[in-house]
C-alpha cells in the first residue's frame, strides 16, 4: 500500500502535465520557452504546474498564488525525500 502511494505522488501531476500539453495550449502561454516545463516535468511538477496557474490567472506571484507556490514546493520536496524515509 505504501508503494501505490508513491506511485501516485509520482505519476499524478505528470499525467496531468501530459494531458495540460496535448489538449491546451496553457504552457505556452504561462511559460516564455518549452525548456521550463520540461524541466519542471521531471524535477518539480507540482511547482510547475503552480506556476503556471498563477501566470494564466493574474500574470504575477503574489497573494494567494504565492501561498500556492511555496506549498507546491514544500510538496515536491515532500515527495522527492519521502521515498528516503527510513521506517
Amino acid at each position: 500500500m505504501g508503494c501505490l502511494i508513491v506511485i501516485v505522488a509520482f505519476a499524478a501531476p505528470r499525467v496531468t502535465m501530459i494531458f495540460i500539453a496535448l489538449l491546451t495550449d496553457w504552457f505556452a502561454r504561462a511559460f516564455e520557452t518549452a525548456l521550463w516545463p520540461v524541466l519542471g516535468w521531471f524535477l518539480l511538477p507540482y511547482t510547475t504546474l503552480a506556476y503556471m496557474a498563477a501566470m494564466l490567472n493574474k500574470g504575477q506571484i503574489s497573494g494567494g498564488w504565492l501561498v500556492l507556490l511555496i506549498a507546491a514546493v514544500l510538496v515536491d520536496i515532500g515527495v522527492i525525500g519521502g521515498s528516503g524515509a527510513k521506517h
